[in-house]
């Protein structure tokens, strides 16, 4: 077998898809790419049993065939090969000749048919979303995710589908975050997990614009398309715990700050804070908040005031800052909204303005004040 392929475009298109295998492989053959030719196509694959990526690109080809090539070696080489043409070729044992204008370069690949086949899309339902709102509902979900192995429900963003909206759910038992979009109608009422490695991979390849993509789903896996590239992974196969019985149905007082500011504060004063809680206090006083750290092992103590405007009660407050600072990323509004009632119920953070389709709510577990 023999193609020719232009050195640029293939190193861009595996780059995309090499972050699917894994340094520690069960499989030997798990560590390569496997490239199927087909007429002047290349599909090349890449999978870790739980994912799998393919790409497809335009080349020069008389004959159809397939190889497995170690992805590690090709990738490293590619990289140091100016833009030209490349030719392969692959002889009958899966040695692998890979010639330039100047060079020439053997590798030893594998038999493909060796290479875990790709999960079947059977039965699928499937709808469509601007790779926007896919990018953004990922970027405000996933640093809210669990990395607990022993609550696997937690450790994948909870997809919630609706007729005439779709909701993005992620918590790890100290934070929850649920993001809803209202420009995507998906066919049916439904839900399943998507663990966070397929999605860290999607927002690194999709594109921040409203390019439509198709999401088909079944009983065990996801499957994502945008133009040449595709994507499917199983699902995780566990109960998403009832997130809805933790947003409390009344916090009575109303925080208003801004965004900047308080993040500012924040960083400032968990510096002083310790560093195995990051607890911060908040202090509130009628207009004033005052943010309050200490870590008694050093004698690290830390209190800063910011101005804001309060309706209700005088009330002391602590929270995880880190969690914090990360959660208010989520929210693009110049000034966010903390609802809260007392301080050992959940507060809840909401932008002032949300872009028009979404809505954002961001709920925080407090700590338990420093006596």
């Amino acid at each position: 077998m023999k193609f020719i392929v232009s050195s640029a475009a293939l190193s861009k298109q595996l780059q995309q898809i090499s972050g699917v295998i894994s340094a520690n492989t069960v499989l030997p053959i798990l560590e390569d790419f496997l490239f199927e030719v087909d007429g002047n196509k290349l599909n090349v694959v890449a999978t870790d049993l739980e994912s799998v990526m393919r790409i497809q690109m335009d080349i020069e080809s008389k004959e159809n065939g397939k190889i497995c090539i170690p992805a590690r070696i090709l990738l490293d080489s590619l990289k140091n090969i100016p833009d030209q043409p490349l030719s392969f070729n692959i002889d009958k044992n899966f040695a692998v000749e890979i010639t330039t204008g100047n060079g020439k370069y053997k590798v030893m690949g594998e038999d493909p048919n060796n290479f875990p086949k790709e999960p079947a899309a059977d039965d699928t339902t499937s709808f469509t979303i601007p790779s926007a709102a896919l990018v953004t509902a990922i970027n405000k979900t996933l640093f809210a995710v669990s990395n607990d192995d022993l609550r696997p429900a937690m450790t994948g963003v909870f997809f919630e589908l609706h007729g005439d909206h779709i909701q993005f759910v992620a918590t790890d038992a100290h934070r929850l975050i649920r993001y809803k979009r209202t420009d995507v109608s998906c066919p049916e009422s439904d839900t399943f997990i998507v663990p966070k490695k397929p999605l860290n991979l999607l927002k690194a390849v999709l594109p921040m614009n409203q390019d439509e993509l198709t999401l088909s789903y079944n009983k065990n896996h996801l499957f994502v398309k945008h133009g040449s590239t595709q994507m499917s992974c199983r699902f995780i196969d566990a109960r998403f715990p009832d997130y809805k019985v933790v947003i409390p149905a009344n916090n009575p007082y109303k925080l208003l700050l801004n965004k900047v500011g308080f993040q500012s504060a924040l960083r400032r004063v968990s510096v002083f804070s310790n560093k195995s809680t990051n607890q911060v206090a908040l202090n509130i006083r009628g207009n004033e908040l005052e943010l309050a750290a200490q870590d008694i092992d050093f004698s690290f103590e830390g209190s800063e005031r910011i101005p804001c405007q309060y309706d209700g009660e005088d009330m002391s407050i602590a929270f995880n800052a880190r969690f914090l600072i990360e959660m208010l990323n989520a929210a693009i509004s110049d000034e966010i909204t903390m609802e809260l009632s007392t301080a050992t119920k959940a507060g809840i953070v909401k932008p002032t303005e949300n872009d028009s389709n979404e809505d954002l709510l961001i709920l925080i577990m407090p700590l338990m004040l420093n006596s």
